[in-house]
């Protein structure tokens, strides 16, 4: 449906947790999925978090920035995604923020493209959550900003939260004023910690509200260092109804704010929209796969349509055609208990490595007894010169009764007398 920015400031106004409270709080039609994406220069703080360190930093937003510079980007963000569903639906994901902030120039070019690749979901049936933290609304990655739908600035009804954010949000209204769509964008999701009232704060500063979030410390704790999230306690706290209602008002906003914008365009009745979305194709299910590169799949079809699949053909290229790309998520790690969850299958080969092969050029020998020795590390009686491999037999000395082994198993290798065998054969 959208694209909602949600920004914090000083002070810790708890941008994070509601980014996620909103993303498990969305409502869903059938057919639509909702993405969290942790986009925030500072970094990232569901892994460590929510998450309670159950998933390896290995995936997120810092493997799209060389992705990018290879025209992977469309592909690449595809394997970079984690289930949070509490029923490993894959309707709820996230895409982890970075882990360290030095990664985040590495970004410099890439956040428009990643706006861009955002706002194409849309019409593949996903709802997009921007995690922008209290410097992403700024600077290069501004444009996140600029190009949403809804900027929802989280602020706390404290003095100090109030008298901070006044100058945040006046530059934040200048710029979508000046580069973005338009001042009326902004809106208020307050946390009441303090004594003043939403309806004070959206008077004072001339800002809508959209929610007013309660200071509920143990629930907003299982957001934001973890907890279990399936529990009906959870679910029916106020933090989670206050949660559902603000995204009911956000979703309210970008329907008004798109019949300005575009009013020409006749509103489509609610029903109609729930038919076309029943009638809709429904995306793949994300599963757990092994990804393919899509730079080979890429060179093999340029090869086959360059010189022609069959002998005679003429070479013509034709570009390869945009497809709805299928959704290969990571490791599915659903928010649920304070124990490790069992291990899911891994998109790539497992910890377990199977035993490494001899280095190049040895031949190894393998009996009933197990791996003998290489080659080059057996005794010289039983070795083969380079030179006479392969031409002629090895000739070996003929067994004598004194060569025979103490356990009575014969050998072709001469081998010294060892006590410990004896002892071992009685």
């Amino acid at each position: 449906m959208a694209v909602i920015a949600v920004v914090g400031g000083p002070g810790a106004p708890g941008a994070t947790t509601t980014a996620l409270a909103l993303l498990l709080a969305w409502p869903l039609s059938p057919g639509r999925r909702v993405l969290l994406v942790e986009a925030d220069p500072d970094g990232g703080a569901v892994l460590a978090g929510a998450l309670e360190g159950r998933v390896d930093a290995v995936y997120g937003l810092r493997n799209l920035a060389v992705a990018d510079r290879r025209g992977l980007l469309a592909q690449t963000i595809w394997e970079q995604l984690i289930d949070l569903s509490p029923e490993g639906t894959a309707e709820r994901l996230l895409l982890p923020g970075l882990t360290d902030p030095t990664q985040a120039p590495g970004l410099a070019y890439t956040w428009e493209p990643l706006a861009d690749l955002l706002h194409g979901l849309e019409p593949q049936g996903y709802d997009v959550i921007v995690d922008l933290g209290r410097s992403g609304a700024t600077g290069v990655s501004a444009v996140l900003a600029r190009r949403a739908d809804v900027v929802a600035v989280t602020v706390r009804t404290t003095l100090r939260g109030l008298s901070s954010v006044r100058p945040r949000l006046s530059a934040l209204a200048e710029d979508l004023a000046t580069a973005g769509t338009g001042v009326d964008a902004l809106g208020l999701l307050l946390v009441a910690e303090g004594p003043y009232s939403g309806a004070e704060v959206s008077r004072e500063f001339g800002v809508p509200l959209l929610g007013l979030l309660p200071h509920a410390t143990r629930t907003a704790r299982v957001l934001s260092d973890g907890g279990d999230i399936t529990d009906r306690r959870f679910i029916r706290s106020e933090l989670m109804r206050t949660a559902r209602s603000a995204a009911d008002e956000v979703q309210l906003l970008v329907r008004r704010r798109r019949q300005r914008l575009a009013p020409t365009a006749a509103p489509i009745p609610a029903q109609a929209q729930i038919t076309a979305q029943a009638q809709a194709p429904v995306p793949p299910q994300a599963q757990v796969l092994t990804p393919t590169p899509a730079a080979y799949v890429e060179t093999a079809a340029y090869a086959e349509t360059a010189w022609g699949s069959a002998e005679g053909e003429q070479p013509s290229y034709t570009p390869p055609q945009p497809v709805a790309p299928v959704i290969v998520t990571g490791p599915v790690a659903p928010l649920a208990g304070l124990a490790p969850q069992p291990a899911a299958p891994a998109p790539f080969p497992s910890h377990v490595q199977s035993p490494q092969p001899p280095p190049y050029g040895q031949q190894v020998a393998y009996t009933p007894y197990g791996r003998q020795a290489p080659s080059d590390q057996r005794p010289p009686s039983v070795r083969q010169e380079p030179e006479d491999e392969g031409r002629y037999p090895l000739q070996q000395p003929a067994v004598t009764p004194d060569q025979a082994q103490p356990n009575g198993v014969q050998s072709n290798d001469p081998q010294p007398y060892n006590p410990g065998e004896v002892l071992r054969a009685r």
